[in-house]
């Protein structure tokens, strides 16, 4: 890292988003240096002033302990501190990407899971042929009543107020 500070709007790496972002959050609770060493002696990691505007300059790396330490310190998740400082900077907005990051791994997961079901319920239907009808009407019309639930949650009633089953509702 160079003697001035990194443009904002760069992805850096890991490392060099910490070091940005050690000095951005020390800057925005007006600690100095010194306080922010004895804030990281205090929890139990071991820190210099001078250590720490070293990190903050990229003059020195910083471990993994280390890290870790001043996420305590900050009250930062990991992912947070070690983020784009463009974007860790806003807190809210690394707390929504992580929710997204995660939906869509619950996504993915259910997709498979839906895929290893309805792929175990084709092979059953292979060998009992006489069930096969039934079986996709009962499948159709359970994921139709699932999405239109959905719907109703996501969108809320139809325009117009359309005639709803109570039943649907509880």
């Amino acid at each position: 890292m160079a003697d001035e500070d990194p443009p904002q709007g760069v992805l850096l790496s890991g490392e060099g988003n910490v070091a940005v972002r050690i000095k951005l959050e020390r800057e925005a609770r007006g600690w100095s240096t010194n306080a922010l060493s004895d804030r990281m002696n205090e929890a139990g990691f071991e820190m210099n002033p001078s250590a720490v505007w070293r990190i903050e300059n990229g003059k020195r790396r910083i471990n993994l302990d280390e890290t870790i330490g001043f996420a305590e310190v900050f009250g930062l998740d990991l992912r947070n501190l070690v983020g784009p400082p463009q974007l860790a900077a806003e807190a809210r907005a690394m707390e929504l990407i992580d929710e997204i990051v995660d939906a869509f791994r619950a996504t993915q997961r259910a997709n498979m899971a839906f895929t290893e079901a309805r792929d175990a319920l084709d092979a059953y239907l292979a060998d009992h042929p006489d069930v096969r009808e039934e079986a996709d009407v009962m499948v159709s019309n359970a994921i139709a009543e699932e999405a239109s639930k959905t719907m109703l949650k996501m969108h809320g009633p139809p325009a117009g107020g359309g005639d709803t089953d109570p039943a649907d509702e509880a």
